[in-house]
């Protein structure tokens, strides 16, 4: 991952944790989509390696990525992908599952590991790996209390990004037990779907993450004033 892509990255996790998920999408669809997405403000897309010619769709917006959004793959399977990610400059590798092969094949490319994980042993072994982000799957199945439960015994500092069932109606509850950011599938996008209804969704995504993290920051600056 170059410098430039790594800073993308950085900040995307930082400022807006937003992965939009295009499972099923097209190489015909993709530039409309991917248009609309980054319009809407989003930093980090997937395209899944079970979508249709799923290499072709992510070497045509690899050409002609902002530097300030970060694409790859996701339901990576195989740690031979790791080496073509690399060479698209498609620096996310997405996984369902947490298989320790797979994330260091990609650290060891320069990838960002991103890796589905449900119980607190595939956690501490993605974390072990290298992995540089958390997927909590299916986070709406699991619901917050288990969240709660397991990040007491996670890296402080490794983001745990919410997966599976998750929209603009219970993004709040998830941010309100810390979660560091959001996944979106077919609630975002899903096949046949327009690029111009993409992108209102993706607008909405990002405004209630905009305000979501202002009640928060608002909610921080009240309680250092009161301990003040």
């Amino acid at each position: 991952m170059n410098e430039t892509r790594k800073f993308a990255l950085e900040t995307a996790l930082r400022e807006r944790p937003l992965v939009a998920i295009l499972r099923g999408i097209t190489p015909e669809e993709i530039d409309g989509v991917f248009d609309a997405l980054v319009a809407a403000g989003f930093k980090l897309i997937e395209i899944p390696l079970n979508s249709p010619r799923a290499w072709e769709s992510i070497a045509k917006i690899a050409k002609r990525c902002p530097d300030d959004v970060v694409i790859g793959a996701g339901t990576v399977l195989d740690p031979a992908y790791a080496e073509r990610l690399a060479e698209l400059d498609a620096s996310l590798l997405i996984t369902p599952n947490t298989d320790p092969e797979v994330i260091r094949a990609g650290v060891e490319q320069g990838l960002a590991p991103m890796i589905g994980c449900m119980t607190p042993s595939e956690a501490l072994a993605a974390a072990k790996a290298g992995a540089t982000a958390l997927k909590l799957f299916p986070a709406a199945r699991l619901g917050t209390g288990y969240f709660k439960d397991i990040s007491a015994i996670l890296p402080k500092g490794l983001p745990v990004l919410a997966v599976g069932g998750i929209d603009e109606s219970n993004m709040s509850e998830w941010h309100a037990h810390g979660i560091a950011g959001f996944g979106f599938g077919s609630n975002l996008y899903k096949p046949g779907r327009k690029a111009e209804e993409v992108g209102e969704i993706a607008a909405t995504l990002v405004e209630e993450w905009r305000r979501l993290t202002e009640v928060a920051r608002h909610a921080d600056h009240l309680e250092r004033e009161a301990d003040a």
